[in-house]
């Protein structure tokens, strides 16, 4: 196939990752309790939403570990792909959580802007700070993995909303204790919602994407069609899939009708090139031919199965 992988480099990198997940989900226990009892004595919705997105990053955070996990599982009889999609999942279910628990604090937050009441603002502002801190060194954690893989993009973009929600909660409490504006906590948390429905519906399309075996946006499939059609010998390429099994597989599938009745070490030379190719110029790192001679098939580029 042309692709090769360092093993040990992968597992040891693997187990640091599941290493900081697990602090990032501690830490999260430890904020979330704090802040439902915070927001229940203070009275402030703005710390009580933070409190429920920051239980939601606990979910998602266990979620992101559990399939961090199961995508290091070898494969099976059963399960010829292992769970290497396991990953893809958690970033679908996490960003739907995100938006599920937007929608939630809006309708909340309109409830109380309707009717705002006064808030111990010295307990918003020292909670406020704690969730500052804590999340800020999970996202610290977190923040070199999130830009290659998908499902710690999402546990990634959980604290990091969270961080800004706490942020705004603090300005918020400022703002409540040497001003009395009680409506700011309601204001806060509307702005809050709405950055996480924004985040989250950019991370559920691409993890859609990619479940839905759709073609990954960066890879040009008429151009790849075109320089695979101009190989000597080759007659047609059709019958064409693409897509990502995760965030290290980029798979490629193709029927390619030859001129001539070619022997097995010709196609394989062939087929190497291909690989070189594709692998060289679009980093997809499996391919999968079906060499034909004079079959009568569809010839399309796509054709429905």
């Amino acid at each position: 196939m042309g692709h090769k992988h360092s093993h040990s480099h992968s597992h040891t990198h693997d187990d640091l990752k599941g290493r900081n997940l697990f602090i990032s989900i501690l830490l999260n226990i430890l904020i979330t309790a704090a802040q439902v009892v915070g927001g229940l004595l203070s009275g402030s919705l703005s710390l009580l939403s933070d409190a429920l997105h920051n239980f939601s990053d606990v979910v998602s955070l266990i979620v992101s570990y559990i399939a961090n996990k199961l995508s290091k599982k070898k494969a099976s009889l059963q399960k010829t792909f292992g769970y290497k999609r396991a990953e893809i999942l958690a970033a679908f279910i996490n960003a739907s959580t995100l938006i599920i628990v937007a929608v939630l604090l809006i309708i909340e937050a309109i409830k109380r802007f309707q009717n705002p009441q006064e808030i111990e603002s010295n307990l918003v502002i020292w909670l406020s700070l704690v969730a500052i801190f804590g999340n800020g060194f999970s996202v610290l954690l977190l923040k070199k993995d999130a830009e290659v893989n998908m499902n710690m993009k999402s546990a990634y973009l959980h604290l990091l909303t969270d961080m800004m929600a706490s942020v705004a909660v603090l300005i918020g409490g400022l703002l409540m204790k040497y001003y009395q504006l009680y409506w700011v906590d309601s204001v806060l948390t509307f702005v809050i919602a709405l950055y996480l429905i924004v985040m989250g519906f950019d991370l559920l399309k691409d993890s859609t994407k990619v479940l839905m075996l759709f073609t990954p946006d960066d890879i040009p499939l008429k151009q790849i069609v075109t320089e695979i059609n101009a190989f000597d010998g080759i007659k047609n390429v059709h019958h064409v899939h693409v897509w990502q099994l995760n965030e290290e597989e980029i798979h490629l599938e193709a029927h390619i009708d030859f001129n001539k009745d070619i022997t097995l070490s010709q196609f394989e030379t062939i087929l190497r090139d291909i690989e070189d190719l594709v692998l060289n110029k679009y980093d997809i790192n499996h391919v999968n031919i079906q060499p034909e001679f004079g079959k009568k098939d569809a010839k399309d580029v796509i054709v429905q199965d």
